[in-house]
């Protein structure tokens, strides 16, 4: 005995514990929504190319847009433009774009839009990149400054972070006469990352220009330099203008390396202008939007990945095990007395054709109807099989002739009981006159109640939208439920009834 119960511990403590680490990673590591009116952010981009177009030659448009492996998933995106063929490549880790027409002439208006949200996974591609590369060449008073810069920021850094830091604080020292020197009079951003670059290829430390856009509404934008380097386990981002380190989350890469963001053949007065705009979407058809978008098998594996008809089909299915859990509570511990453990369950399945109150009357009048019956077939001496035929086939009729007087009074509601589990009332109609015979009229009467109410509960908790949206999603949860099922199997204590029943032996 004492071997069985510890069995049975191990194997609650095993289906709990799946169910919490199971439903845990799916929040917390694959970031699905708990509820279904949780929203998220999708940003709206559009890149609006004009550019005065040279009618004598063949026109030619090329434009980096932002890679599709980042922080960011893009829902979908779409090239705009008039008689243009249009073809994306990768080019030294860049996607880029190319409009292409063999006549155009005047003002030319290309549009690139995108929608992209935050990766809802975490599973991440892994980072790489080099961690070593040759100097570049230097001669003349640009070494001897390039080196004068280095000796002190090699005194004060550790590792390649606080060498490109130190790097990056000396260069925006426009005081220093060394780096007046390499600057030759340009003070830009680009400039000084080109410095910052120099100095950094004689340590061989490689570096690489990252552009960004910043992910703010109504606002014009511009694309931001930022640098990077590999450590040999992540990349390090740097704002080469003020030294922050660390790219926040609301920039986007648009493009690597030093080249143009755009570059226009057959054509002049080329400008590109960001706009952007965030709108909200529902969390659950994000997830599924982006997944199919990056083909990452976010929720290959979930029901969300059935069929919608069988979806729908399974909404149902899937919370009877809640209903189940109702009626063993109320049964266990209640003491409420119904029609075994099932049938309260599909009566309040019944009820999500008919509705609560309609459903109750229904079941009521049929039932009453149907035992009357019982109790007169019950004086010819019939076998059962005939006399549950008799019966089920009272129930059909009566259905019908509800369901047509519903229609003729206008309560199109009655025309749903036509979808009543007719075998599971002849089935209770006959448990019921069962009971009556076994036990007498009052205690039939106290199991036709205590059925009604747990179907009732079960109903009220199977069709709340938001236990629904969780088991459906978290699936796992059911096998947190069978513990609970399996420790209440081993529970001998008295139930709620039966204090007060026994309440006598308690005073005396």
């Amino acid at each position: 005995m004492r071997s069985l119960t510890l069995h049975l511990k191990v194997l609650i403590a095993i289906l709990v514990s799946l169910g919490v680490a199971i439903t845990a990673y799916q929040i917390f590591v694959l970031g699905i929504p708990v509820t279904e009116a949780e929203t998220d952010n999708v940003w709206n981009i559009d890149a609006k190319i004009e550019f005065q177009a040279n009618p004598r030659n063949p026109i030619k448009v090329q434009m980096f847009v932002p890679p599709l492996g980042q922080d960011f998933v893009s829902l979908n995106e779409s090239f705009i433009s008039n008689n243009y063929g249009v073809s994306v490549n990768n080019v030294d880790g860049n996607r880029r774009v190319t409009w292409s027409a063999r006549r155009a002439n005047g003002p030319q208006t290309l549009y690139y839009r995108m929608a992209l949200t935050q990766r809802f996974t975490a599973e991440k591609p892994k980072e790489e990149g080099p961690i070593y590369r040759e100097g570049l060449p230097l001669a003349g008073p640009e070494q001897i400054a390039a080196e004068a810069l280095l000796a002190p920021i090699r005194q004060h850094s550790a590792d390649v972070e606080t060498f490109i830091s130190e790097t990056i604080k000396r260069v925006n020292n426009l005081n220093d006469d060394n780096v007046k020197l390499l600057l030759a009079g340009d003070t830009s951003v680009e400039k000084r990352a080109r410095v910052i670059d120099l100095l950094l290829s004689i340590g061989h430390v490689p570096l690489e220009q990252v552009h960004t856009i910043r992910l703010i509404e109504n606002q014009p934008q511009t694309p931001e330099l930022w640098l990077r380097s590999f450590n040999g386990a992540n990349w390090l981002y740097f704002n080469p203008d003020n030294g922050q380190q660390g790219l926040p989350r609301d920039r986007l890469i648009w493009w690597l390396g030093d080249a143009p963001l755009l570059s226009v053949d057959g054509g002049k007065q080329a400008q590109v202008n960001f706009t952007l705009n965030t709108s909200e979407l529902n969390a659950i058809r994000l997830a599924k939007q982006s997944d199919a978008s990056v083909d990452s098998g976010f929720l290959e594996y979930s029901l969300y990945g059935l069929p919608l008809q069988t979806q729908q089909t399974y909404q149902i299915m899937i919370m009877i095990p809640i209903g189940v859990l109702v009626i063993l509570i109320l049964r266990n511990l209640g003491g409420l007395q119904t029609l075994g453990t099932f049938t309260p369950v599909l009566i309040a399945l019944a009820f999500r054709e008919t509705q609560l109150g309609f459903g109750i009357a229904l079941f009521t009048i049929i039932t009453a109807l149907g035992l009357s019956l019982r109790s007169y077939l019950e004086h010819l001496k019939l076998q059962m099989l005939p006399r549950l035929s008799v019966v089920l086939t009272f129930v059909v009729v009566l259905i019908a002739v509800i369901s047509l007087f519903s229609h003729k009074l206008g309560l199109e509601r009655g025309l749903s009981v036509a979808l009543f589990p007719m075998v599971i009332l002849t089935m209770t109609i006959e448990r019921l006159s069962i009971t009556w015979e076994e036990r007498g009229g009052s205690h039939a009467f106290k199991v036709a109640v205590g059925t009604l109410i747990a179907a009732t509960l079960a109903y009220l908790l199977m069709t709340i939208p938001e236990l629904t949206y969780f088991i459906f999603t978290f699936p796992a949860v059911l096998l947190i439920l069978v513990g609970f099922m399996l420790a209440m199997g081993r529970y001998r204590g008295y139930r709620l009834t039966e204090l007060f029943r026994f309440k006598a032996f308690l005073k005396d």
